[in-house]
C-alpha cells in the first residue's frame, strides 16, 4: 500500500476577527505585528490535504506571565484527530486581562504525526493608547 502524501499550507496568519468553534475567523490582515488589545486574534490557519486520522498537537509559547494563581503560567498545548482528507486547522489566541503582561514574542507550533509542520513567531506590542 503506498504511502499517502501529507501536504500542510499555511493559508493565512496574523490578525483575525474573533474565533468561534463554528467557523474559521476572517483574516483582517497579514502581520505578525500585534497590538495587545482585548479584541484582537491572532494566529495561523493551516490547511491540511491527505492527513485524515493523523494526530495534530500544538503549542502557543508565551512571555513569562502569572496564572491566576500566581504560578508561571505554562505554554498552551492541545492536540486533535484530523478528521477528513481536506482541513483547515486555526491555532490562535486573543488577549485577557491583565494586557500589561502579554506583550513580547509568541510562538505557535504544529505538528502532525511528530513531525513539525508549521511554526510562526509574532511580535505583541502595546499600543500608545493602551499603554
Amino acid at each position: 500500500m503506498a504511502k499517502r502524501k501529507l501536504d500542510v499550507e499555511m493559508v493565512s496568519f496574523g490578525l483575525y476577527e474573533p474565533f468561534n468553534r463554528k467557523k474559521l475567523p476572517r483574516l483582517i490582515q497579514f502581520t505578525k505585528e500585534i497590538p495587545v488589545d482585548l479584541d484582537h486574534e491572532f494566529g495561523y490557519i493551516l490547511r491540511i490535504r491527505g492527513g485524515k486520522s493523523l494526530k495534530l498537537k500544538f503549542k502557543i509559547d508565551h512571555p513569562e506571565f502569572r496564572d491566576e494563581k500566581g504560578q508561571k503560567a505554562a505554554p498552551f498545548t492541545g492536540e486533535e484527530i484530523i478528521n477528513k482528507n481536506d482541513y483547515q486547522f486555526f491555532l490562535g489566541d486573543t488577549f485577557w486581562e491583565p494586557l500589561h503582561n502579554k506583550a513580547g514574542f509568541w510562538e505557535l507550533t504544529t505538528w502532525i504525526d511528530g513531525k513539525e509542520v508549521a511554526r510562526k513567531g509574532f511580535n505583541m506590542t502595546h499600543s500608545l493608547e493602551s499603554s
